[in-house]
Formats: C-alpha cells, sequence, structure tokens
C-alpha cells in the first residue's frame, strides 16, 4: 500500500511531493532589458539629485556676480547637501541657508534658480520647504 487511505494521499506523500516541487522550481527573475520595482523607484523619486551635478540658473549666476556671492567648495559642498535633504523630504522648491547666502533651488531639477546674500531683502516665496546647513 502506497500510503493512501480511502484514495487520498498521506501527509507524508504530499509532504515529499512539495519538497520535489520546490526542488525543481526555480526562481524566477527579470526578463533582460527590464528593470526591477527598486530601479524604477530611485529613476521616478528624488534620487536623481545625487545622480546630476547642481546647475545653476543663468539668472542664479547674474545674482551671484552682480551681489559679490562667491563659494567656497566647502561651501558648495553644504549647498549640494542640502539640495540632497530637501530632495529625501519631498521638497521641489527650497531655500537653501549656506552661512550668510540663502538660495532658491529647483530640486526637481537639481538647478539653483536664484542667489540672495545678507545685504539684500529676506523674503522668500513659492517655496515648499528650507534647509539650513
Amino acid at each position: 500500500m502506497n500510503g493512501s487511505f480511502n484514495n487520498f494521499p498521506s501527509i507524508r506523500e504530499m509532504t515529499s511531493r512539495v519538497e520535489q516541487q520546490a526542488k525543481n522550481t526555480t526562481v524566477q527573475t527579470k526578463k533582460p532589458g527590464s528593470i526591477s520595482f527598486a530601479e524604477m523607484l530611485e529613476k521616478t523619486t528624488g534620487n536623481r539629485v545625487q545622480a546630476e551635478p547642481l546647475k545653476f540658473s543663468k539668472h542664479a549666476n547674474l545674482r551671484m556676480e552682480s551681489r559679490n556671492l562667491d563659494l567656497s567648495e566647502e561651501q558648495l559642498g553644504r549647498l549640494k547637501d542640502g539640495v540632497s535633504k530637501a530632495s529625501e523630504k519631498g521638497i521641489k522648491e527650497s531655500l537653501v541657508m549656506v552661512d550668510d547666502m540663502a538660495f532658491i533651488v529647483n530640486v526637481t531639477n537639481n538647478t539653483v534658480i536664484t542667489a540672495v546674500g545678507s545685504s539684500d531683502e529676506k523674503i522668500f516665496t513659492n517655496i515648499d520647504g528650507a534647509v539650513v546647513v
């Protein structure tokens, strides 16, 4: 007798079948040319900031020049860090404060829109977040 009772397989037989099927089953991998969910999520979220260099718009460059604003390498690094933090929080238009300078940044495009120094007016509109670094 094969362990069946009333034509039903025994628990031992069923366990054996399940184990055999598990051995024969291959893990499905993604198709060539497709991307994983994690890769798609990274592409569609603000993680682009780290992949693309920080850009300065023509307007921002003109404002920095006319206001005699110079960024050191260390300050530029802090500005980039601030933009990255804004991106992580889902901010789209951010005020990023670096020492006595303020930058309005379009986080989505990773672009500095304008720059303000300590002697300029301090009213900021059309932003949805601020980062002080």
